[in-house]
């Protein structure tokens, strides 16, 4: 249980791609951290885009960012509303500052984007926003997982098996 003691935090929004939101919460909570789920209000019920919920543990705006070893951004929809918050883009700045891993999958760097943290940074996500990637400055890549410090990204689910094991080994190394 190399992440006994760790707290990670999941963002949460309405049509969340189901898969990239649980596989890596279970994968991150079989290493033996503790996964709290984010948002915009607490114990709301959150649908994924194949019909999987996800109810928030607390709101954004009662999350205190210091507290976490990492920061979880699914794909799907979600990461287009969720970028619209402003507690998000701090809490993704902060983590970004602190060095703890971010995870980010599919249209998740849509939410780095709007943060402004990927200038110069190699990151790779669903090919349909790698213009948006490289835009921002980013060098984008198509692999299916690429690991820049402390920012972990990936494709699609296909990728989420390396994808995981990548965020749970960024998070053990710190």
């Amino acid at each position: 249980m190399r992440l006994s003691g760790k707290k990670v935090l999941s963002l949460v929004d309405e049509e969340f791609e189901d898969l990239e939101l649980w596989y890596p919460i279970y994968r991150v909570r079989e290493e033996g951290a503790e996964v709290v789920v984010a948002g915009a209000k607490k114990g709301f019920a959150y649908t994924g885009k194949y019909g999987v919920p996800a109810t928030s543990d607390v709101a954004f705006d009662d999350v205190n960012i210091d507290e976490f070893a990492g920061l979880l951004v699914p794909g799907g929809w979600a990461p287009d509303k969720l970028r619209r918050y402003p507690e998000v883009l701090a809490m993704v700045r902060r983590m970004d500052e602190l060095k703890r891993p971010i995870g980010q999958i599919c249209h998740a760097g849509w939410v780095l984007v709007s943060a402004k943290i990927l200038n110069g940074r190699n990151v790779t996500s669903t090919p349909g926003i790698r213009d948006d990637m490289e835009n921002a400055g980013a060098i984008w890549r198509d692999e299916a997982v690429v690991v820049d410090g402390h920012i972990v990204s990936s494709r699609r689910p296909p990728d989420l098996p390396p994808y995981a094991k990548a965020f749970c080994d960024a998070l053990a190394e710190r």
